[in-house]
């Protein structure tokens, strides 16, 4: 009896004490630097939001965010290896429409974007903004259209590879307007926006993030915006709606996530931390000048959309009847 009754006072007593030891390693958290994998290269849009959040994060925090870009496979590299990572808080992800909703839809992926992951905090949307190269003889959509059913096969269009929302845009402008366009993919929106510009491809529909300071420098121009209304920081481009051009609705979101099986203290740390940031004014305005719109979410609310959204791209797959190049 004796024996029988110290085993479980030693049993109690470990438990105890790796509950402790739990509790004071969250309370700590966090104690090293945190790393927010980007799915695509340096230079693009997801890599500029990543920063702008890690840095605002870092001072919040008080502890260094570095951002690890993993471009390659449409997102699919990033995912897998976030998804795999320690559920610590240490490895996050800038996850976004591409990563889980639009890719895992058009295709067979090694990671499941609700099962594998848990959402810490949404950033915020960004319009779909259809652009072309300066020398397309075209300013806006209905007369790309004109020009295109006139001289079939002469447009390339980039996208930031197969499953991201440049190449469900224009494969949907494609379906609505009765033209044809090549595909060509890439590892990322910013090495297919610096082909668009330098005349390689011919159009692309990158987000109103990406696209608007080359638009506005001059480097490319504007055809419309993919999505229910203008947008006030280009008032003056027309939606492909008001032009004729239905069924082409895409806003591009972005979102914080980390692997599954996360702590929830952790998560909810996260989340407080990333809804603190996104209420200062500075991170508001610094993401609004590239073309992001700002909008937080519950976590139970983001499970929900997220859900939601898997359904939805599906359904858009199947009508289109997309695949992948």
């Amino acid at each position: 009896m004796q024996i029988q009754k110290r085993r479980v006072l030693s049993t109690v007593a470990l438990a105890i004490t790796a509950t402790w030891a739990c509790g004071s390693a969250l309370a700590a958290y966090p104690e090293r630097t945190i790393s927010i994998v980007v799915p695509t290269s340096a230079g693009g849009a997801n890599d500029a939001m990543a920063r702008t959040i890690g840095q605002a994060l870092s001072l919040l925090l008080k502890q260094s965010f570095i951002v690890d870009n993993k471009a390659g496979g449409n997102g699919a590299i990033a995912s897998e290896f976030v998804a795999r990572a320690a559920p610590d808080g240490y490895t996050l992800m800038l996850g976004y429409i591409a990563t889980h909703a639009m890719n895992p839809a058009l295709q067979k992926l090694r990671y499941d974007p609700v099962k594998d992951f848990e959402p810490v905090g949404m950033v915020g949307y960004s319009a779909t903004l259809m652009v072309a190269n300066t020398q397309v003889p075209a300013n806006n959509a209905k007369e790309l259209v004109t020009f295109m059913k006139a001289n079939p096969d002469k447009i390339n269009y980039a996208s930031a590879g197969n499953g991201t929302a440049p190449h469900f845009a224009a494969e949907m402008f494609k379906l609505s307007t009765g033209t044809a366009m090549t595909h060509v993919p890439y590892k990322g929106s910013a090495p297919a926006v610096t082909d668009t510009i330098a005349g390689q491809t011919q159009v692309m529909f990158p987000s109103l993030f990406t696209a608007m300071p080359n638009v506005k420098n001059g480097k490319l121009k504007a055809l419309g915006l993919a999505g229910s209304k203008r947008s006030p920081l280009m008032p003056d481009v027309p939606t492909l709606k008001e032009q004729g051009i239905n069924n082409v609705d895409v806003s591009q979101w972005y979102a914080i996530f980390a692997p599954a099986k996360t702590p929830k203290p952790v998560l909810e740390q996260l989340h407080k931390a990333l809804n603190q940031v996104l209420a200062d004014p500075s991170v508001v305005k610094r993401l609004e000048e590239h073309g992001a719109e700002v909008d937080a979410m519950g976590l139970d609310e983001m499970r929900g959309f997220l859900q939601a959204e898997q359904v939805k791209w599906k359904q858009v797959v199947q009508a289109a009847k997309l695949k992948a190049d």
